[in-house]
């Protein structure tokens, strides 16, 4: 998938551009949708990655997917990066995990990201429905290796999944895949500063102190 964005992105690397967007291709939205996201980035020059939400419909209405995602995190499906972040955090990973260290990256340095809870697109497959649910999950834990999330916290975070539906599985999936990154020797992040940010802020959420996973 990340091949496939930045073989469009070559496309246009060399045009004059402000924002650059990554979307997935079975969304739908509002013909405004594109003028009021970047009215935020206008209102807010510390923003650099936002998108909208992401729905699914339920009973004929949009219904947020449930995911209990950071109020750092932007949906990998729906990204728009302003063009000082993008050139600051040299892009994205090509490996699993990019959506979040793309935006751990931004934090760090100073930039903000939000996902816009008013603005909605409706998602006409299920995330993770092409790999299956199982093969979902071991992917997210084996993008949380890549990004150097710290055990105890991947331990809380499975924790926590086991007594959520898809009950255990998604847990199991995640340990799974986290640990098969240690075993396979799976390259992980070089930046050994993002390193720390990333797990300094992961101890912060565990010892209940404020962090950018609150």
């Amino acid at each position: 998938m990340i091949e496939a964005f930045y073989d469009g992105f070559s496309l246009v690397a060399q045009e004059p551009w402000d924002y650059l967007v990554k979307l997935d291709g079975d969304l739908s939205f509002e013909t405004n949708y594109f003028e009021a996201c970047l009215k935020q980035f206008a209102n807010n020059s510390k923003l650099g990655i936002g998108g909208g939400t992401v729905c699914c419909l339920k009973n004929g209405a949009l219904v947020t997917e449930v995911h209990n995602d950071p109020r750092f995190h932007v949906r990998g499906a729906t990204k728009i990066y302003r063009r000082q972040c993008w050139e600051q955090i040299g892009g994205l990973l090509k490996a699993p995990g990019w959506d979040t260290v793309d935006e751990l990256k931004a934090n760090m340095i100073g930039w903000e990201t939000r996902t816009f809870s008013e603005f909605q697109l409706l998602q006409h497959k299920d995330t993770g429905s092409a790999d299956g649910a199982w093969r979902n999950w071991v992917k997210n834990g084996l993008a949380n290796y890549v990004s150097a999330y710290h055990p105890l916290f991947m331990v809380a975070k499975c924790v926590k999944r086991a007594f959520a539906r898809p009950y255990f599985l998604s847990a199991a999936g995640l340990a799974f895949g986290f640990l098969g990154g240690y075993f396979r020797q799976v390259p992980r992040i070089e930046d050994s500063a993002l390193t720390r940010y990333i797990r300094a802020q992961q101890i912060r959420k565990l010892t209940l102190r404020p962090s950018i996973w609150d």
